[in-house]
Formats: C-alpha cells, sequence, structure tokens
C-alpha cells in the first residue's frame, strides 16, 4: 500500500535525463527515446538507524517488495526497461526513509506531426508522464526542480535539429476516475534541409532545366524532342513517387507537393509546346503546299535544320504594297499647307497586310494587329513558339521559385 494510505497524497518528484533520441518516424508519426526517470518520494516504513547517515542501494530485486510508483508513458506505444547484464533498476533508500528509485527506460511514443511545411519544418513533440491507478487525492506527481530537472546529453540526430527542451506540467480528466497529475517532456525538432536539396530540390531542378533543352532543337526533329520529353516526365514522375513513399498518406497537401508537381507541371507543358510547334508547322507546310510555294516532292522528314530556327529562304515573305506614285507627289492646297495622307488601309488591296508598311517617300505606317492576325502569324511562323518559350519558361520558373522559397523557407 503506498505511504500515508488514507490521508493526503504521496509528493513523489521527477527528473529525466535523456540519454539519446534514437530515431524518428515520419510515416508512423512517432519518436523512439532513452532516458533514465527518477522517482524521489518519502515511506518512513524504510527508515532505519544510522549513525554514519549513509543510504542504501539496492537492485530490481527488492522494488517487487515494496510500493513504487506506477508512472506510465501516455500515447506510447512501446516501452520497455533495458535488462542487460541485469535490469536496469537502482534503489537508493536514505535513513530518514527518502527514496530514490531510478530506471533506464526506451519508449517510442505517438507525435502528432503537420506536414503542411514538410521539408522545410519545425514539429512539437512531447512525452507524457502520468500515474496510471493513483488520481490526485492518492499520488501528486511534480518535477523535482522544476525546469532544471530536465537534462539532456548532447544529442546528434541525422535529419533533424533539436531546438529546445523544456518540462512542463498540467492535468488530466478522465470521465470514471477523476483528476490525474500529468507531466510533460516538450521538444522542437527543425529539420535538415540539406539532405532533401540533395535527393528531392536539385534533380528536380535539373529535370526542368533538362526539358528546355528542347527549344534548341529544331522542330522537325520529332524522335529527339519526343524522347527528352517523354524522358523528364517519367523521372520526374520517379521522383514524386519516391518521396510519396517515404511519407504518411495525409490528406493536404504539403510543400514538397507543391515544388514536385508544378515542376512536373513545367516539364508536361515543354511536351505540350512541342505538340503545338509540330501541329502548327504541319499547318504551314500544308499551306504552302497548297499555295504551290513548295515543291510537289517537297519532304519534311527530310527538311532537318540545326540550328533550332528558319532562316530567310525558309519564310515566303510578301512583299510591302506600293502606293500610288501621285500620293506621294500631290501638291497642297495653299490654304491647307499640311494636308493629312489618305489612310494606307483603304489604299491597300492587301486583304492581310504586314503592320509596317513603308511610303515612297519615307513615312512609316504601323497599325495595330487584332487577335485573329495574331494567331494567324504565329501560326504561319510556329518556330516563333520555341522562340518565344526560351524565355517564358526560365522566367516563370524562376519567378514560382523566388515565391516557393520566400513563403516557405
Amino acid at each position: 500500500m503506498r505511504p500515508g494510505f488514507g490521508g493526503s497524497g504521496v509528493p513523489v518528484g521527477i527528473d529525466v535525463q535523456v540519454e539519446s533520441i534514437d530515431s524518428i518516424s515520419e510515416v508512423n508519426m512517432d519518436f523512439t527515446m532513452t532516458l533514465y526517470l527518477r522517482h524521489y518520494w518519502k515511506d518512513e516504513r524504510l527508515s532505519f538507524p544510522s549513525r554514519t547517515n549513509q543510504s542504501r542501494t539496492f537492485d530490481s530485486r527488492l522494488v517487487k517488495k515494496i510500493w513504487v510508483p506506477d508512472v506510465f508513458f501516455v500515447h506510447s506505444k512501446r516501452s520497455f526497461i533495458h535488462d542487460a547484464t541485469m535490469e536496469n533498476i537502482m534503489l537508493r533508500v536514505y535513513p530518514d526513509g527518502n527514496i530514490l528509485y531510478s530506471v533506464r527506460v526506451t519508449v517510442t511514443a505517438l507525435c502528432s506531426m503537420d506536414f503542411s511545411r514538410f521539408p522545410l519544418d519545425t514539429q512539437n513533440c512531447s512525452l507524457e508522464l502520468e500515474s496510471y491507478a493513483y488520481n490526485e487525492n492518492d499520488l501528486m506527481l511534480y518535477w523535482k526542480n522544476g525546469n532544471d530537472s530536465l537534462r539532456t546529453d548532447e544529442i546528434f540526430l541525422s535529419q533533424f535539429f533539436i531546438d529546445n527542451f523544456q518540462a512542463s506540467n498540467g492535468l488530466a480528466f478522465y470521465s470514471s476516475t477523476g483528476w490525474y497529475n500529468r507531466l510533460f517532456i516538450n521538444f522542437i525538432l527543425r529539420r535538415h534541409i540539406f539532405f532533401f536539396m540533395l535527393q528531392t530540390y536539385f534533380p528536380t531542378m535539373l529535370m526542368v532545366v533538362l526539358s528546355w533543352v528542347s527549344f534548341w532543337i529544331d522542330r522537325r526533329a520529332v524522335p529527339a524532342r519526343v524522347s527528352l520529353g517523354i524522358t523528364t516526365v517519367l523521372t520526374m514522375s520517379t521522383i514524386i513517387t519516391g518521396v510519396s513513399s517515404s511519407m504518411p498518406q495525409v490528406s493536404y497537401v504539403k510543400a514538397v507537393d507543391i515544388y514536385l508537381w508544378v515542376s512536373f507541371l513545367f516539364v508536361f507543358l515543354s511536351v505540350i509546346e512541342y505538340a503545338a510547334v509540330n501541329y502548327c508547322t504541319t499547318l504551314e507546310e500544308m499551306r504552302k503546299l497548297k499555295g504551290g510555294k513548295l515543291p510537289s516532292g517537297y519532304d519534311a522528314s527530310q527538311a532537318m535544320a540545326f540550328d533550332g530556327c528558319f532562316h530567310d529562304n525558309d519564310i515566303e515573305l510578301t512583299p510591302f504594297p506600293r502606293m500610288p506614285v501621285g500620293l506621294g507627289s500631290a501638291p497642297r492646297s495653299p490654304l491647307s499647307p499640311l494636308a493629312p495622307l489618305t489612310p494606307l488601309t483603304s489604299l491597300s488591296p492587301d486583304p492581310d497586310p504586314d503592320p509596317v508598311q513603308r511610303l515612297e517617300g519615307g513615312t512609316r505606317l504601323r497599325r495595330q494587329r487584332s487577335v485573329r492576325e495574331n494567331v494567324d502569324h504565329i501560326v504561319s511562323n510556329s518556330y516563333l513558339i520555341d522562340s518565344y518559350s526560351r524565355l517564358a519558361f526560365p522566367l516563370s520558373y524562376l519567378l514560382f521559385n523566388i515565391i516557393y522559397w520566400s513563403l516557405y523557407s
């Protein structure tokens, strides 16, 4: 029976020395810790006379014959007391009845982790201690020396920095048994980012940059551009699958998911870009073939260029329409020394004139293209899609990286 049975609760002081944090599992959302758990209380039934006031130390065999606090770990999955070469239990009794009871224990406990910022995250974990049978009326748990009751050895983890260890206490209520004292060992884990930079971020960046190489490959080199696009898409899929397999199946989006899927989108769009270029090139060549601008024996598969663009002799340029001779030399009215010129569009019989046209006297007139004309211009000059993509894709990806790292770092 507990000391002072029927009276006030037994004060039991606790101090903990953390020996190591053995592992932290994101998949199982738990951590494994080895620690020395020491209990301090007074049981006058074990007092003894001593002239030298020296304590007596016993092993686990005496522990089974006396009352000891029944402290357990809340939310623990597994725990055990080390038993090599004997059970790691020590009982020290002082002449006045004060008792020190120490055990070396390894415990695996739950840590509810939030992965919304993974792998740029910090995790708050805690190990909770509580009496199993005795509520606060029978046993009062407290930290023996306040915050100094929690001590740690120098701990190094492969994936985390340990920012802070802190001791705290509180109460836990159970509807059937009442209130219980509860002690907390709180610690903050900050993840190393360098491992994920090497394993995830750098390979992803390289795959996105590699997908841009196709913009410099000739648009008629179908096997080269298609194989490059498919290879980068499959590699990105492999990276995403590898990251997902090492993570718990959470129902929210993680920071690494955002980066990987946006990068995958850039790689996918580079493949779609070539599909658009190839389609526009086919339309352009069909138009030229129907208009008689290409020889009947023209074979696009043999017309390979290796600089990624058309030369001037590849493009059929329509000459500027000439203005009537009388328009530039017409005499001005004496009442109107600066008579306005007749608009060029009203004099040009060309249904789709070039937006920049030059008069004989050197006057340059410009008109705004409509959206349809711009689309037709790009379709007729499909190499422009590659030219624009060489600038648009890198700038867009750079902007995404600036926003991403400013939000999560």
